[in-house]
């Protein structure tokens, strides 16, 4: 049975531990709101993005523009992970290792070749023992904060693979923000580009476009842009999700401190009764001997 003195030592260390969890929790708090409005913000952008690529795919069909519809011959598939670089989120990081790894056996079951490309530090620890010889590149350090040149850095990275031949089809895999509860892991493919039919069809029935100078023209300038939007808002979702899960994760270790601290006090409190108990009876006993 633990002392008096280890009890309150325990509740201390507790209280202290109570106390960062809050404090980080406030800050993720904080920062989850500018985060959360830069990614709502950003989903219409890269929505029309989308509309407007996959409508000039259309009437491009038989292009021989590569990234509008990748290398099928060539077996290897990208796959881009973003993650975070720091801890104590919850399953943030957890989730998209698990799907990494999930998504390595489906297609190496299915005889394609992997390459990894990690932005994030906690994804690349996990899946470096295992797949460490799939990765192509590690990067580190751009999770806190989304930034578009950084995007289009890692754009002109991806299409110089690319077009070097390392890779056929590329897809990026990242946590989406739903709620400050809830992140989604979600796959998307960026080269070859998705093509809305459902949307192109709707469209068809009502508008007729005619492009100039021409669908290819276009393309070939309007492509890298895509992918490099694509990107960035990928790692705007996935700093949102990140901060949303180190929030609730943070506030469950509060309330559990807190809890902790309860059962604790109760047990130095029930200690120190039974102390002062067997103090008052070995006093009675004491005088009665006398």
């Amino acid at each position: 049975m633990p002392s008096l003195k280890d009890l309150k030592n325990r509740i201390g260390s507790v209280k202290s531990t109570q106390k960062i969890t809050s404090a980080m929790k406030m800050v993720a708090a904080a920062k989850l709101r500018k985060a959360q409005e830069q990614a709502l913000a950003s989903r219409p952008y890269t929505s029309l993005m989308d509309n407007i690529v996959s409508k000039i795919a259309s009437k491009a069909s038989g292009s021989s523009i590569d990234l509008l519809a990748g290398k099928p011959e060539n077996k290897t598939h990208l796959l881009v992970v973003f993650s975070a670089d720091r801890g104590l989120c919850g399953g943030f990081n957890g989730s998209i290792t698990r799907t990494v790894r999930s998504e390595i056996k489906k297609l190496k079951d299915d005889g394609i070749e992997v390459k990894l490309l990690m932005v994030g530090k906690k994804s690349a620890d996990a899946l470096n023992r295992d797949f460490g010889e799939l990765f192509v590149e590690k990067i580190d350090g751009k999770s806190a904060k989304p930034n578009y040149s950084d995007a289009e850095v890692l754009a002109k990275k991806i299409i110089d693979l690319f077009e070097n031949g390392h890779f056929g089809v590329c897809k990026v895999i990242y946590n989406k923000f739903v709620s400050a509860i809830t992140q989604e892991v979600t796959f998307k493919s960026l080269i070859p580009v998705e093509v809305k039919q459902n949307e192109i069809e709707q469209d068809n029935s009502s508008s007729i476009y005619d492009f100039e100078p021409g669908e290819e023209e276009i393309l070939n300038d309007l492509l890298p842009r895509n992918l490099a939007t694509q990107l960035f808002s990928s790692q705007i979702e996935s700093t949102a999700s990140e901060l949303a899960a180190r929030m609730t994760a943070m506030d469950n270790a509060t309330r559990n401190a807190g809890d902790m601290i309860d059962n604790l006090t109760l047990q130095y409190n029930r200690t120190r009764q039974a102390v002062i108990t067997k103090e008052l009876i070995e006093i009675i006993s004491g005088a009665e001997a006398l």
